[in-house]
């Protein structure tokens, strides 16, 4: 399907330079978008390439729009954000040609009497709500989803194919939660006695936040006592584990990979690399950025970006500061003795006739 240019612009706003009358159907990347296609310009070294596109329309900004404005030979559409609006343009030509789920419970799926689902939720096949559930108005279940006693899903909310959201849980509005994703399993609780493990019965839930979006394979694990929660706006990347009673600020973004142990409680607006690894009951301030493959031991009390691992290295010269690393304790005590011993002989020195 597709859309006036003058329609998209008047909807996501920007300054128009062009016909908008003509039709466009998608996004597409600078290098390949064709004379029906939008692309955009967030990085100026790519000036020259967005000059010579053959797309319909141009996002830009207005510093690009100055540079290259004039050598462009389709539309422009000037914005301070062209990478935002991409998003938003994005968004709009998905729901324009996206296919409507099917209303209602496919005849596969299995249904408690007593779980409540509204007229406009679709529930896919061979899925099963158990007794208590509430799925909200539009939301959607997608085949195989199991959603447990007791659980809540918020209206507009879409659980893709496989996702387990288990009893007592509850999601906001407008979430997305993608293949595979566990949510509410049993936190990693055990107490030891006589070299054996005694399992602590996780009775808390996971409480999701309106506009959370959770990747494929993720498990957010259900509270011990106390819930798990995930505050508005928390986007989690594929294969992430969020651990029992954690609390995860609003609008907070974790790449892939990243693991967050039992209790600890994250700020608002921080950002996680990918495979950043952040110890148990520690407490991050709002706006702390986290850099890749970071190990996360004390808690951080003021905002900003954040280091912690060796920069890459040859395997040799690895070792070879490996071994100086684990000598650095002797090698201090040698300092403080030969600082001991120039302080003795200066003053030794000092205290000659003539000095």
């Amino acid at each position: 399907m597709s859309t006036r240019l003058g329609k998209l612009v008047e909807r996501l706003g920007g300054q128009l330079g062009g016909d908008a009358e003509v039709e466009v159907t998608g996004i597409a990347p600078i290098d390949s978008a064709g004379a029906s296609e939008v692309t955009f310009l967030s990085n100026p070294k790519l000036r020259a390439k967005a000059a010579e596109s053959g797309a319909a329309a141009l996002i830009l900004s207005p510093a690009d729009d100055a540079a290259i404005g004039a050598q462009f030979r389709g539309a422009r559409i000037v914005t301070d954000n062209p990478y935002v609006y991409f998003a938003r343009a994005a968004q709009f030509f998905a729901d324009l040609n996206a296919i409507p789920p099917t209303l209602g419970i496919h005849p596969s799926a299995w249904v408690d009497p007593a779980a409540t689902v509204a007229p406009g939720a679709s529930v896919g096949p061979h899925a099963t709500i158990e007794a208590g559930a509430v799925i909200g108005e539009g939301a959607v279940i997608g085949a195989n989803c199991f959603v447990g006693r007791d659980a809540r899903v918020g209206a507009h909310t879409r659980l893709n194919a496989n996702v387990s959201f288990h009893a007592g849980c509850i999601i906001g509005e407008r979430g997305i939660i993608h293949s595979g994703a566990v949510i509410g399993a049993d936190g990693f609780g055990f107490a030891q006695e006589n070299r054996q493990w005694v399992k602590i019965p996780q009775t808390g839930r996971v409480v999701i936040a309106d506009d959370v979006e959770i990747g494929a394979n993720t498990t957010v694990d259900r509270g011990a006592l106390a819930d798990t929660v995930i505050e508005e706006g928390v986007k989690l990347d594929n294969q992430i584990q969020i651990g029992h009673n954690c609390r995860i600020g609003a609008h907070t973004a974790m790449a892939g990979c990243v693991g967050v142990a039992g209790s600890a409680i994250i700020g608002k607006y921080c950002t996680f690399g990918g495979a950043a690894m952040v110890l148990g009951h520690l407490t991050i301030a709002d706006n702390v950025h986290i850099s890749s493959g970071s190990m996360v031991s004390r808690s951080i009390h003021e905002s900003g970006h954040y280091t912690g691992f060796y920069p890459l290295a040859k395997n040799s010269d690895w070792e070879k500061s490996a071994v100086i690393v684990r000598n650095l304790a002797g090698m201090r005590e040698k300092l403080r003795e030969l600082e001991k011993t120039i302080k003795q002989l200066t003053e030794s020195k000092n205290e000659e006739p003539g000095h």
